[in-house]
């Protein structure tokens, strides 16, 4: 599949099952072989990524609800939201991609000239990241939504999978195979994003 078409697969895909056509095994080192080689800035690497299958994926969207009951008050408001991440709950896996902020600090520190441009490429190379594993999970088959409950469960979700205070949660990312596909987005003129001179 040549590179366009793998890109042009991804979509966000909310209507997922519980399954997977691709085994854990497989996930994982897919998840693993792309966050070695999605580039960052001075070659830092400052991408963590947890990949949640199980009792994990499940605890993760548990804790999205308990900390959403805590600042929903209207009921019927926190009914759809419930909803809502119970079809995240429901996918069979989740990625939650993490910036590890000691290494955006210590360039800082090394490089002060480009003191304020580091905290934006940290989250150029997670983004970079975030859209290779979205589009290799969907060239494998399996579709994919891209969410952000961050910072509301950064704490409690540091605490629930013991992982380090300067792994800040930038986004999550549940997974698995699809039952009702997405139908295509509709994109604005091309000709209006896209300048080319010199042909």
């Amino acid at each position: 599949m040549s590179t366009l078409a793998s890109i042009s697969t991804r979509h966000s895909q909310y209507s997922l099952t519980g399954t997977s056509k691709v085994s854990d095994e497989d996930v994982a080192k897919l998840v693993k072989d792309i966050t070695v080689k999605v580039p960052s800035a001075f070659n830092s690497q400052p991408q963590r990524v947890v990949v949640l299958f199980g009792e994990g994926h499940k605890k993760v969207w548990d804790i999205v609800k308990d900390s959403l009951r805590k600042v929903v008050d209207d009921e019927e408001a926190f009914k759809q939201t419930s909803q809502k991440i119970d079809s995240f709950a429901a996918a069979h896996g989740t990625v939650l991609y993490f910036d590890d902020t000691t290494v955006t600090d210590g360039l800082v520190e090394k490089f002060p000239l480009y003191a304020d441009n580091f905290p934006v490429w940290a989250q150029q190379a997670n983004g970079m990241l975030q859209f290779a594993v979205w589009t290799a999970l969907s060239e494998a088959g399996l579709g994919a939504s891209l969410q952000h409950y961050n910072p509301l469960i950064n704490d409690a979700v540091r605490a629930a999978f013991e992982l380090p205070e300067h792994w800040n949660l930038l986004a999550q990312m549940p997974f698995g195979d699809i039952v009702d596909p997405a139908g295509e987005a509709e994109h604005a003129p091309i000709d209006e994003r896209v300048k080319v001179f010199g042909l």
